[in-house]
Formats: structure tokens, sequence, C-alpha cells
């Protein structure tokens, strides 16, 4: 039982963490014009990210998304902790979709009452990659249908989230390796 708790304890920090201050002072961040939630639900390899402290050390990371049918979005992120062999770290947040317009800007839920800033801003035309982002540039998230990532696409990726805000020098590659 302390174990359960203390993963508790932790990932509660971690969501004050995303939402201090949220969105104060920043610029504001422009999403993409529109998500097909259909086509966007399903698994997305964490390929680069700006992590967040649960992440940091993360092996194979995977979001995966469900369309519930209320509208809210089902989400496992699944990874191992430490190495490619390391204990797997297994979450369940849950996504609103905060503007139905678009459907790019999100809530985040980890743990009631709190929703993380989650805006798609950017997503490839054929939902192969897509970047994840907050309005307070802090935490950023690089996602691709497979778990490769070119060399140019990392770069191109790279100057991208410099683009709207980023420090690029915070961003790291997450290692994969074929189950």
């Amino acid at each position: 039982m302390p174990r359960v708790l203390s993963q508790l304890l932790l990932t509660a920090c971690a969501l004050l963490a995303l939402t201090a201050c949220d969105d104060i002072g920043a610029e504001p961040m422009e999403t993409v014009p529109y998500v097909d939630l259909e086509r966007f639900m399903g698994p997305w390899f964490v390929l680069a990210n700006i992590p967040t402290f649960l992440e940091k050390d993360a092996y194979n990371p995977v979001e995966h998304y469900e369309l519930n049918p209320d509208g809210t979005i089902a989400t496992t992120f699944t990874f191992n902790q430490g190495s490619f062999d390391g204990p797997l770290k297994v979450y369940h947040p849950k996504g609103f979709v905060k503007d139905t317009t678009t459907n790019a800007r999100w809530g985040m839920q980890f743990l009631w009452p709190i929703k993380a800033d989650f805006r798609i801003i950017y997503l490839a035309d054929d939902y192969s990659l897509t970047v994840i982002g907050r309005e307070k540039r802090d935490y950023v998230w690089v996602m691709g249908r497979t778990p490769e990532l070119s060399d140019a696409d990392f770069e191109r990726m790279k100057a991208f989230i410099e683009s709207v805000g980023y420090d690029p020098s915070k961003l790291q590659r997450c290692p994969h390796q074929a189950s």
C-alpha cells in the first residue's frame, strides 16, 4: 500500500507542476485549424520531447488515444522506466476537448480536478506526425505513428518548436526498441 500511495503523491506533484501558473504571461499559441478526432485516435510513439519529470529516463514511450461515446478521450501512456527492459509504467489520463470547433485544444486530466493544457500545434496531413504543446511552452511532445524519426524530421520538428517559442536545446529524442 505505501508504494501505491507514493505513486499517487508523485503523480499529484507532477500535475501541480504541469498546471501551476498555467498560461500566465505566455503569448497565445496557435493550434492546427482542425483535428479529425477519429483519425487522431490510436497509438502515437513519443519520439522526442521536453519531458515532465515523470517522463525522464523513459524508454519506448507510447501514448494511445480512444474516443469515448461521451466525447472524452481515454488515454493510456506507457513506457519502460530507466531502460528498454525496465519496469513498465502505465498512466491513464483522460482528455477533454476544450475547443470543439478545431478539436485541437484539450485538457488532459491525470487527477481530478486538474486539467493540464494540451494543444495540437502541428499535424501532418496524413496524421503520421504531430506536435503537442502547451501555451506555457514548458513541455512539448513530438509523436509519430511509427517508432522512427529521421534526423531530417527531428531537425525540422526542432525548428518548428523553436518557431513557436520553445527552447530547442531542451528537446531530446526518446529511445525506442522493437518489441
